[in-house]
């Protein structure tokens, strides 16, 4: 599950369904009608907010303006009730780690959408939430510490691979 902080602009058209499928997903959890995905890390900034379903509700809301722009049919039936929701604060660092994955995606799956896109540094957020200083979110950093690709670090730069031992035990 990958709840982009990013605006969906960026997002290719096979990115920008899965997003809004993901999120329907994360709705579903946060709404407790399913047992799966109920500790994702994703989902940490919304459980932290004061009203996780308005919120998760709002940024549906928001991918779905995105689809309509691009002619796309997203039923908006599915998304929950919920009026207008504060936006959520999303760090800088966070921005630029998620533009990061995401350039490194689209330049394997759709470079001409990434050619698109060409002066992005730090990517504007989702409506639903607002730019804060800041590095990447401590629970991208713990995911991503945890699942280091081989021969690459946490931001997809070429290095040593780091191997976590389950169980830490003497040497």
């Amino acid at each position: 599950m990958r709840l982009w902080s990013l605006h969906p602009k960026y997002l290719d058209p096979k990115g920008l369904v899965a997003l809004w499928r993901e999120a329907l997903l994360a709705q579903a959890v946060l709404a407790g009608r399913t047992r799966g995905y109920r500790r994702h890390p994703q989902l940490a900034r919304f459980l932290g907010s004061t009203a996780p379903r308005r919120h998760i509700a709002a940024y549906l809301r928001g991918i779905h303006a995105e689809s309509k722009l691009r002619g796309y049919r997203f039923d908006l039936r599915k998304v929950g009730r919920g009026g207008p929701a504060d936006p959520l604060p999303v760090t800088r660092g966070q921005l630029r780690y998620e533009w990061a994955h995401l350039a490194r995606k689209l330049g394997t799956r759709s470079p001409s959408w990434l050619d698109r896109h060409p002066a992005v540094t730090t990517p504007e957020p989702h409506p639903q939430f607002r730019r804060v200083p800041g590095p990447v979110a401590e629970w991208e950093v713990a995911r991503a510490a945890q699942s280091v690709r081989a021969g690459a670090d946490r931001f997809g730069r070429p290095g040593k691979r780091i191997r976590k031992s389950p169980t830490p035990g003497p040497r």
